[in-house]
């Protein structure tokens, strides 16, 4: 039986490297990934290692007790500690240090924006006894020498367009500085080349702006040669003030850092593994079709090896052997190609803001047991249901001068079983539409739909292949005789048709429900802009940490061109053992830049000790306007009852609930401050100048951000433009296992059909008119799964959306139509191309020998 299956892969083998290759791109995506994901941990590690290599221990002020001074623990890293380690035993030098963090602007003004896994690093250039800095080598120009000066990493001045000499606009987190840049300098710290900034200031600076004069954040010790750190750092320990310093290694800090650099890169794992998922998923399809086809071409063979004794295990053991070497063979392919992935994704997935590190690959024992695992594990289970149906071929059947028609048995199981899933599909998501909940487990139910869904459409695929492709068949009867054989091709087996279209299927109903939600969620997070936002432009905080100075808002009332300005102070509330957020305004202005639709009471009336709540808070208290609620705000520890005088629809702008801003700033944790202008213009619209103008009246500061209306839109939207990304992927995915799966059906269809073909060319059809032909069954193929696939993506975006109701109210489905448009040509014309093989092939047979083969 060994040699049976050898024979029968090489005798099929163009066959089956479609199969090997739906396989390999799965297998290629989940190797890759998981040698990327080693790979980068790898490089993170070995670049922490380079940073901290000369540390041995650093010393550190410990987070002082509630209640307890800051000032007090840092205080005790002065000079006198300083020269105090110098002077341990095992020391080799001590450098100190002054760490904070600094946003800058760009050479245009613009903040300098870092990518999501870098920060904005600030610190002092400690220069040794050489006079430089062995922690920054200094690339051009030197190292800033007073209080006007300062370098930067040449990452952050790339990034900024800034050259030696530039003005550089910075603050920390407070009034907006000017510096002029003096020197560029390079850097091994992960935190900075995974997409951060570093400012570098004098010591003195830095003292100034992260600690006290004379003090330090941080002291760092080199060890002598032989000296052990963990001895060393024990050593230190004991010297320090067990409640207000530490010592730690160099190694733990290195591994620290690493650890921290890796997680926050961690989720570019997420996006490779999606696309392997999908690649799997589909193509088992393909590997299911492949091997049905095969065992329905190879009935008479499989009946004379039951005739001369082989037993049904044999022969389903041979169908299995045969996928255990193709799956081998994809695997083997998988990795190889994984492999290449690994090496261009930091690349593909490096921006300007965000680099990542690159490194040698680190193949370990999981992609390569991965590779096994999902080749092989996929392909034999694709395959089980294929060599049961070889088991089941009887020794008569050699027998036969001609092949039979597939079994069409038990439709009326299939029927029952697919109206099942189907009703419980359609049942358990009309059921979650209701809910307008999208909380975890609501989501969760939905995803559970739509798998079943998914299912039941493969299930009833057959049943239903016959009256959608005589709708469709329409279209193609157009062309005449060569038409109506196309549909009746299509239709000749059921079974297959269905198999082969299900890989456009999925796709086609993952694209399309990703791109209604993404366009049905773009369109109300741009109406929610519109209805509640009042203003044309939003000047906040970067950080949490920081406020607007109180008086930009003269600055910016001030301003040519704007017609109301008013702040917004926001902090935190607990009613009922919920955490709240409340915004504190002006009543006079809040109806001048918020859109607030009142279900009862008026914002007028808001003042200290009367509140207006969200729709929502109001439901969940069972308070009216009208009516008391307990209420503990911002930093105060006493409960205190406030008169609820006004309740609005939810209100992203508004949060949760509105006060005076006069009351919640003296509660707010940062007391005075204001989180937030909004501005009404003159003419109701914003532009780019009154936008330069607004970011020069707030100073220009890189902590803030001037935002209009479509820029706000844009920030809420990035999630759903993340879920776009996908949707393409997928449909690439999608497109070339399915493109895969029709060239596999094609061909092998070609050549079951050589006798027929042949009498279609004796009798006076043409090359051109076979190739239409087959093209024309590749179009009708593809139509089916694209509507299936349609039907199914849109029911099932629509029970998926309406749970965003919950979080989202203003929205609602809206259909794409362009890009489901575009998804029926590109599924078409996908289909009509991967004929082109299959369709030359079959013109090219000679009607005599094709009538005289069988």
């Amino acid at each position: 039986m060994l040699r049976t299956a050898l024979r029968n892969i090489l005798a099929h083998k163009a066959r089956l490297v479609m199969t090997v290759l739906a396989v390999c791109l799965g297998v290629a995506f989940v190797c890759g990934t998981l040698v990327f994901a080693d790979s980068t941990a790898a490089a993170h590690r070995a670049a922490a290692s380079k940073n901290f290599a000369d540390i041995a221990v650093t010393v550190t002020a410990k987070e002082p007790p509630p209640g307890g001074s800051p000032d007090q623990h840092t205080s005790v890293l002065d000079d006198a500690l300083v020269r105090k380690l110098a002077a341990v035993p095992g020391v080799a030098a001590v450098r100190p240090s002054v760490d904070g963090s600094a946003a800058l602007n760009a050479a245009d003004g613009t903040p300098l924006r870092t990518g999501k896994s870098g920060s904005n690093l600030a610190g002092a250039y400690v220069p040794d006894k050489g006079g430089t800095d062995s922690r920054y080598p200094l690339l051009k120009g030197h190292a800033p020498r007073n209080s006007g000066e300062l370098a930067l990493d040449s990452g952050t001045a790339a990034a900024g367009h800034l050259r030696i000499g530039d003005s550089v606009t910075l603050a920390t987190d407070g009034p907006v500085m000017t510096k002029r840049l003096a020197g560029i300098v390079s850097t091994k710290d992960t935190r900075v080349t995974a997409g951060g900034t570093l400012t570098l200031f004098d010591k003195a600076t830095a003292q100034k702006l992260f600690a006290t004069p004379g003090h330090y954040t941080a002291i760092d010790l080199s060890a002598a040669p032989g000296t052990d750190q963990f001895a060393l750092s024990r050593l230190v320990t004991g010297m320090l003030p067990a409640e207000r310093a530490e010592a730690t290694t160099g190694a733990a800090q290195a591994n620290q850092q690493a650890i921290l650099v890796d997680t926050l890169t961690r989720g570019y794992e997420k996006l490779p593994m999606v696309f392997a998922g999908v690649a799997l998923f589909i193509g088992s399809f393909l590997i299911i079709n492949t091997f049905t086809m095969l065992v329905a071409r190879r009935a008479r063979e499989i009946a004379l090896l039951r005739a001369v004794g082989a037993s049904r295990r044999q022969v389903a053991g041979s169908i299995l052997l045969e996928a255990l070497l193709v799956g081998l063979a994809a695997s083997a392919a998988g990795f190889l190609l994984g492999l290449g992935i690994a090496a261009v994704l930091p690349d593909i997935l490096s921006t300007g803001a965000t680099t990542l590190p690159h490194g040698p690959l680190v193949i370990g024992p999981r992609p390569v047991a991965a590779a096994l695992v999902v080749g092989v594990g996929v392909t034999l289970l694709a395959a089980w249901l294929p060599s049961r149906q070889a088991a089941k071929v009887a020794p008569v059947e050699a027998m036969r001068s001609a092949a039979q028609p597939p079994a069409t048995a038990r439709p009326r199981i299939r029927a029952v079983v697919g109206l099942v899933l189907l009703v419980a599909a359609a049942g358990l998501l009309i059921s979650l539409t209701g809910a307008k909940d999208a909380s975890e487990e609501n989501l969760r139910s939905a995803m559970l739909g739509c798998a079943v869904l998914v299912v039941a459409l493969i299930v009833l695929a057959p049943l239903l292949a016959a009256p959608v492709i005589r709708l469709t068949g329409r279209l193609t009867g157009g062309f005449g005789i060569v038409g109506r054989l196309a549909r009746e091709n299509a239709l000749r087996d059921p079974r297959r048709t269905a198999a082969t279209a299900a890989t456009l299927m999925i796709s086609t109903a993952l694209v399309t429900g990703l791109a209604v939600i993404g366009n049905s969620t773009g369109q109300a997070l741009d109406r929610q802009a519109a209805a509640g936002l009042g203003a044309d432009y939003v000047i906040s905080s970067r950080t949490t940490m920081t406020g607007i100075d109180p008086a930009a808002l003269g600055r910016v009332a001030g301003t040519s061109g704007v017609r109301t300005a008013a702040a917004v102070t926001d902090s935190t509330m607990v009613a009922g053992g919920h955490v709240r957020t409340i915004s504190g305004i002006d009543p006079d202005s809040v109806n001048a830049v918020m859109k607030l639709d009142f279900t009862s009471g008026s914002a007028k009336d808001i003042g200290p000790g009367r509140i207006a709540l969200s729709s929502t808070v109001a439901r969940e208290h069972g308070v009216r306007a009208g009516g008391r609620i307990d209420v503990r705000m911002g930093r105060s520890q006493d409960l205190e009852k406030y008169t609820v005088v006004g309740v609005y629809k939810d209100n992203p702008l508004a949060h949760d609930v509105l006060g005076a801003r006069s009351e919640v700033a003296q509660h707010s944790f940062l007391p005075g401050s204001v989180q937030r202008l909004l501005v009404r213009t003159e003419g109701g619209a914003a532009s780019k100048p009154l936008q330069e103008q607004l970011r020069t009246a707030v100073g220009n500061s890189p902590l803030l951000k001037v935002q209009d209306r479509g820029e706000l839109v844009d920030e809420a939207a990035g999630v759903v433009s993340g879920l776009l990304d996908v949707m393409y992927g997928m449909l690439a995915i999608g497109v070339v296992i399915g493109a895969l799966g029709i060239v596999n059906t094609l061909a092998m269809s070609v050549a079951e059909r050589t006798r027929e073909i042949g009498a279609l060319r004796a009798i006076g059809m043409d090359r051109a008119g076979i190739r239409r032909m087959i093209r024309l069954e590749a179009a009708t193929v593809a139509a089916f799964g694209t509507l299936l696939g349609l039907a199914g993506g849109v029911f099932g975006a629509w029970a998926v959306g309406a749970l965003a109701n919950g979080a989202l109210e203003q929205y609602s489905l809206v259909l794409p139509w362009g890009t489901l448009l575009l998804v029926c040509l590109l599924s078409l014309v996908i289909g009509t191309a991967a004929a082109a093989v299959p369709a030359r092939r079959a013109a090219a047979l000679s009607p005599l020998e094709a009538v005289a083969e069988g």
